[in-house]
């Protein structure tokens, strides 16, 4: 007679100190988790009639170039190179214990900061963030989960400007053509988003003329002479993911931020926008 095989219990809890929480958690996501001021703000002002705004997919900060773990000041140092008044920020990690990578960068660069819980992680929370230079007025979520298989988010953030708000949403759009154009349909058609709007993020854009894309394309037009800069993969770009759109608003000038500290720290590039607002 064989002798039976071990059966092997895992005792949820056990050897996870973060297992109460994160299921705690994930019974609520998504929800808006963080709005809060850097702990030395600048001089209060309203923006100017030209920003500089960004979007970057951080990848969980993990480098592509290291198996060590997380990094986040890899992606901190090329945050920082970028000079932009606004950052929309896509797979951002808040981990469960530690300290914050998020709250000490928006501490360090003095922006604001709102975010966004989209799902729960193995290391924490990850989601959708937007650090602006001026003061959030403003900020919610806006739940963009139309297929089981994925959980998607936008962060929208209001602004004070000296023509009166300027609304901006950061996201991470599905990958699936069909819920991706979903998506883009309840973001454009949302009735918070008034008066200028600028739409940031990883946009999933890898099929040219996708009907997501053509649907940003026809509401969001972007000048003639605007190319989307490839991003993806970051140490040879071949897919425009990630994009800036807007409203009410002239896109002046798009780039990708190819340094070489900004090859390493992520699998997508950033991209760079001057945008002046009408």
């Amino acid at each position: 007679m064989r002798p039976s095989p071990r059966v092997r219990i895992r005792r949820i809890g056990r050897d996870d100190p973060h297992a109460e929480r994160r299921e705690a958690l994930a019974a609520v996501t998504p929800y808006l988790a963080l709005v809060r001021a850097p702990i030395y703000p600048a001089a209060p002002s309203a923006p100017s009639p030209e920003i500089v705004v960004a979007t970057y997919n951080v990848h969980r900060w993990t480098s592509v170039t290291t198996r060590r773990g997380p990094d986040p000041e890899r992606a901190h140092f090329v945050i920082s190179e970028l000079g932009a008044d606004v950052i929309a920020l896509q797979e951002a990690v808040r981990p469960f214990a530690g300290e914050d990578p998020l709250v000490r960068l928006a501490d360090r660069l003095r922006l604001h900061i709102a975010y966004v819980t989209t799902r729960i992680h193995r290391h924490g929370e990850l989601g959708n963030a937007i650090l602006s230079r001026w003061p959030i007025v403003g900020a919610s979520l806006l739940d963009l989960s139309f297929s089981r298989m994925e959980r998607r988010t936008a962060v929208a953030v209001q602004l004070a400007s000296d023509a009166g708000p300027l609304s901006l949403v950061a996201t991470h759009l599905a990958l699936v053509d069909r819920t991706r154009h979903r998506q883009v349909r309840h973001l454009l058609d949302h009735p918070q988003l008034q008066g200028p709007v600028i739409l940031l993020g990883d946009m999933n854009a890898w099929r040219a003329g996708d009907r997501a894309t053509r649907a940003l394309e026809a509401e969001l037009p972007s000048p003639a002479e605007i190319d989307w800069p490839a991003t993806f993969p970051a140490a040879r770009p071949v897919l425009a993911l990630d994009r800036i759109y807007a409203r009410g608003a002239k896109l002046i000038e798009v780039r990708a931020h190819q340094t070489p500290a900004a090859r390493r720290a992520s699998d997508h590039l950033p991209v760079v926008a001057r945008i002046k607002l009408l």
